[in-house]
């Protein structure tokens, strides 16, 4: 009876489907297309690989820990799990010269473009000065650090740097993520593009590029109100031997357009979404109690692999969040593990299975470290004597006796912020004010609408919140030098608009000699040091706190139909990044019909 009860709901969840955006499926074969969820919401608008504004996720998404390449491809792929960039439309390794000015690298000679064209260096060249013609989010984010591209010759780029006025490169990583992030177009259809838009930049952006030619092995099926779809390029150059030696397995990939997550997670369940990027509350359950063929990367808690820290920061400007006996004391009566398991539902290790630091729980960034040199300063969390003792000593009492205490004779009193409706950061940020009234402080929990909370705590200055949570950079090929810079550069004082870091403004000398010292060190032993001191200084001094792991993607597939997706320790070192982001779309080739 329970089975067939399941299996009536089953029926119930595909029919409320009938007439949505698996209505468009019938086209479609089964047995040769792997639906997506969880990426694309609301309507796709176009398909240009130059412009930021096309609501098309599935087809153009760059991003430095590894850009979706189904149909538009980077030189390198980065993989989260090894930290290493594979290449792509390169051929090897990239190369440095001796001072780090200037980076080479090859373009493979099988890469090929759609219309069956050589990819070559000038198409890499072309994409960067179309980028600074259009002024393009590619070109704001990395002009401060690339000079300029060009191509020796059709198979060879030259990468220039920007250079201090000793001649040094200003920042080598941020060429890390140039590689893993940045498509590359064809420098024939640029030109097209910019001629029917008459060259003007706004109108080139808003171009949907219906004619757009690709070098990835998915092209444009379909797509409108209700599903985005693309189908296998079966001349695509990778299945050459230099390559991946085979096109990915299925001739089709699409994405529904649900109205909700409740939408998809039911889809999901009914085996409508084979790989689902939705943060699913007590996922376990589906398969342990559901008993639905339903996976995740990993069998047991955390169930994927956790590169992003949401983080409490501190506001500065309040005059008791410049003590850091206030700052360190709140920090180490926080009940973390109730965080993880009522917010995350145990979908992220604890502070006791990854001690806290600048580095997230990837053993790559955590062989960076020397764990030893910083153990006495980590904190587990739920630490109420320990947090009360250290305020005792700094003498912030309670001296009037209404249960809270004082600094400088005025009662602390704060407020602990994050936007409305993001239940999980929510319920993690009541955790922090109860950890305040447990020692004596007086912290209540504010929700702004995102509408709000965005232009207020990315603001140059602000003292509407004093707690308030965002996340700090995740796995990138930069990392974790970039979370370091985002926990604490100085660099983004006093910039209004500032989603890049340090939102709470804080300000010490020495981290910024550390943060401009790592991307010019490349002995390992050195380098360990900095990312030591930089740990110990941000453990002493505290100017946010890590709330949890958190996976930058979620990652479950239904295995109803396909099989052979990533897993843990299954010796294939593909990252659970939805078989196509970075390193992760290597699972395409991998993929297996369930039999029967």
């Amino acid at each position: 009876m329970k089975n067939l009860t399941k299996i009536l709901a089953l029926l119930i969840a595909v029919l409320m489907l009938c007439g949505t955006a698996f209505a468009e499926a019938t086209d479609l074969p089964r047995n040769e297309t792997v639906y997506f969820g969880g990426q694309q919401w609301g309507s796709v608008v176009g398909t240009n690989p130059l412009s930021s504004n096309n609501n098309n996720s599935m087809a153009v998404a760059a991003n430095a820990r590894g850009s979706r390449t189904i149909m538009f491809e980077t030189l390198y792929m980065y993989n989260m799990l090894d930290g290493q960039l594979y290449p792509l439309l390169a051929d090897g390794d990239y190369v440095w010269n001796d001072d780090l000015t200037e980076m080479t690298v090859k373009i493979k000679a099988a890469a090929k473009w759609s219309d069956g064209t050589p990819v070559t260096a000038n198409d890499v060249a072309a994409t960067w000065a179309a980028c600074e013609k259009l002024q393009n989010g590619t070109y704001t984010n990395y002009a401060a650090y690339i000079a300029g591209i060009e191509a020796a010759d059709d198979a060879t780029v030259v990468i220039k740097a920007v250079t201090t006025e000793d001649g040094k490169p200003v920042n080598p990583l941020q060429f890390m993520n140039y590689l893993s992030e940045v498509y590359v177009v064809q420098g024939a259809w640029i030109d097209t593009v910019m001629e029917r838009n008459g060259n003007d930049a706004a109108k080139v952006l808003a171009d949907p590029a219906d004619d757009v030619v690709y070098s990835g092995p998915y092209g444009p099926y379909f797509y409108n109100d209700q599903m985005v779809s693309f189908v296998r390029n079966d001349a695509y150059w990778g299945q050459d031997e230099s390559m991946w030696g085979k096109l990915p397995v299925p001739k089709y990939i699409a994405h529904g357009i649900y109205s909700d997550n409740d939408a998809a997670l039911v889809a999901f369940k009914a085996g409508q979404i084979d790989c689902n990027q939705q943060f699913i509350a007590n996922v376990q359950n589906l398969w342990l109690e559901e008993d639905l063929p339903i996976a995740t990367y990993m069998d047991e808690a955390p169930y994927g692999i956790c590169a992003t820290m949401p983080t409490a920061w501190y506001n500065m400007e309040i005059p008791a969040l410049q003590n850091v006996a206030v700052r360190k004391a709140i920090a180490m009566a926080v009940d973390y593990d109730n965080i993880i398991e009522n917010a995350m539902t145990n979908q992220s290790p604890s502070f006791t299975d990854v001690p806290r630091s600048v580095m997230n729980p990837t053993d790559g960034e955590q062989a960076m470290y020397d764990h030893e040199a910083v153990k006495d300063l980590q904190w587990a969390g739920k630490d109420i004597e320990g947090a009360k003792a250290l305020l005792d000593e700094a003498g912030i009492v309670d001296s009037d006796g209404d249960g809270y205490r004082e600094l400088d004779g005025e009662k602390i009193t704060l407020n602990a912020c994050c936007p409305n409706g993001w239940t999980d950061w929510q319920a993690a940020m009541e955790m922090v004010a109860a950890a305040g009234q447990a020692i004596g402080l007086d912290i209540t929990t504010n929700y702004p609408e995102w509408s709000i909370y965005q232009t207020v705590f990315t603001a140059a200055s602000q003292t509407e919140y004093d707690i308030f949570m965002y996340s700090p950079a995740g796995a990138t090929p930069a990392s974790p030098w970039a979370r370091v810079r985002s926990f604490m550069s100085s660099e983004f004082l006093g910039k209004d608009n500032n989603w890049s870091g340090n939102f709470g403004h804080y300000k010490n000398d020495r981290i910024d000699e550390i943060i401009a010292a790592i991307p010019q060190t490349t002995d390992e032993a050195e380098l360990k040091a900095l990312y030591t001191e930089a740990t110990e200084i941000y453990l002493t001094e505290v100017p946010s706190f890590s709330l949890m792991y958190r996976p930058e993607q979620f990652h479950a597939v239904n295995e109803t139909v396909w099989t052979g997706y990533p897993e843990k320790d299954d010796g294939d070192n593909i990252p659970p990044a939805n078989l196509t982001d970075g390193y992760g779309i290597a699972a395409l080739y991998n993929l297996e019909l369930v039999e029967g």
